[in-house]
């Protein structure tokens, strides 16, 4: 009796285990299906509005200091380029073309430096962008100094400089998955990468400074922001002799307003689609749990976090036009040009 009871436990729990594995392959195809849809979609629309945003405000037609309008610019280009070499090269080529001449290890670990480097300058703008306005609006004296537009281009330039140089150490963490006539195909992270001491403490590094630090810089130069717009808007109000009641038509804060709403939109936008990212750091880090080790749902997680990551490379684009008014006009007449270049050859040609 004893040994038909176990024969029946070994049988249900073998029943069961392949049920199991049956469900996570399930949700696992089911989840490819809908990343390869979103990475599609989001390589399309990316490459167009960080194109047309490029476009538009270089014209500087935009009611934007030039300042401004080269961190926006700065901005944009660096979004580009994380949808190129992240979403293109990686997440895309993974689905459409499994096996090309970007699988091959050498390009895959020199693409997987490129799409890091990309990912930091695209932050590290926004927070370039934070302090640029921080000091135009409390920082007076400063101001005239720092906000400039060959001050701007220099430290876009050195920002850049030095995050490429701080990720050429990722072209080194990965080896060949596997080799084919002599050649290295694929890249999977060295196993060496989460024991030895040396890249245990690059790792820390590298996630202080994305996204731990820029998410604390971010919110203490917008909190700083906010208090002093504040204090000065109360002072400006008691000079000008206006109570609480009435409406204001104080052209500087008018200007200020129209900034703020800008930085805090941008940056706020940053703060929630990196959230998930964050957080699933924080996990990996308390748990102690081996990321190649998550299972289903923390790795589905953990993909969630990167796919919002990305969701921030197109997101600027609109709200510059929620909250740029001569944004939107050139936005929609860039737009309506080729219809009406069109129409224009077809009506001539009728004529």
């Amino acid at each position: 009796m004893d040994q038909e009871l176990k024969r029946w436990m070994a049988l249900f729990l073998q029943t069961d285990c392949l049920q199991q594995k049956v469900t996570d392959k399930f949700i696992q195809k089911m989840f490819d299906s809908i990343d390869k849809i979103f990475y599609t979609i989001l390589a399309f629309i990316g490459v167009l509005v960080n194109l047309l945003a490029i476009v538009i405000l270089s014209q500087g037609k935009c009611g934007l200091s030039s300042c401004t309008t080269r961190y926006l610019v700065g901005m944009a280009t660096a979004d580009l380029l994380v949808i190129i070499t992240e979403v293109i090269l990686r997440r895309l080529s993974y689905y459409y073309f499994p096996w090309s001449f970007l699988n091959i290890t050498h390009v895959c670990t020199t693409v997987v430096a490129l799409s890091r480097a990309a990912a930091d300058c695209s932050v590290w703008f926004t927070v370039t962008f934070s302090f640029d306005r921080f000091v135009a609006i409390c920082c007076q004296k400063l101001k005239t100094k720092y906000c400039t537009e060959k001050t701007a281009a220099i430290v876009l330039a050195t920002t850049c400089i030095l995050l490429s140089l701080r990720n050429i150490p990722f072209y080194f963490i990965h080896e060949p998955k596997q080799i084919i006539n002599n050649v290295p195909w694929f890249c999977v992270i060295k196993p060496s990468i989460y024991t030895e001491p040396g890249w245990v403490g690059y790792d820390w590094l590298d996630t202080l400074l994305l996204p731990f630090l820029p998410f604390a810089l971010i919110l203490l130069l917008n909190g700083l922001t906010v208090r002093y717009i504040l204090v000065a808007s109360r002072v400006r109000k008691g000079l000008r002799g206006q109570s609480k009641g009435e409406n204001s038509n104080d052209p500087e804060m008018e200007s200020r307003r129209k900034s703020v709403i800008l930085l805090f939109t941008i940056s706020g936008s940053f703060i929630i689609l990196w959230l998930v990212n964050v957080i699933e750091f924080l996990y990996y880090i308390i748990s102690g749990i081996n990321p190649r080790d998550f299972n289903d749902s923390e790795y589905i997680f953990q993909q969630v976090g990167y796919m919002m990551r990305n969701l921030s490379c197109w997101t600027n684009t609109f709200i510059y036009g929620a909250t740029q008014s001569k944004f939107r006009e050139q936005f929609k007449s860039m737009v309506k040009y080729p219809f009406r270049s069109i129409t224009h050859l077809m009506n001539k040609h009728n004529n």
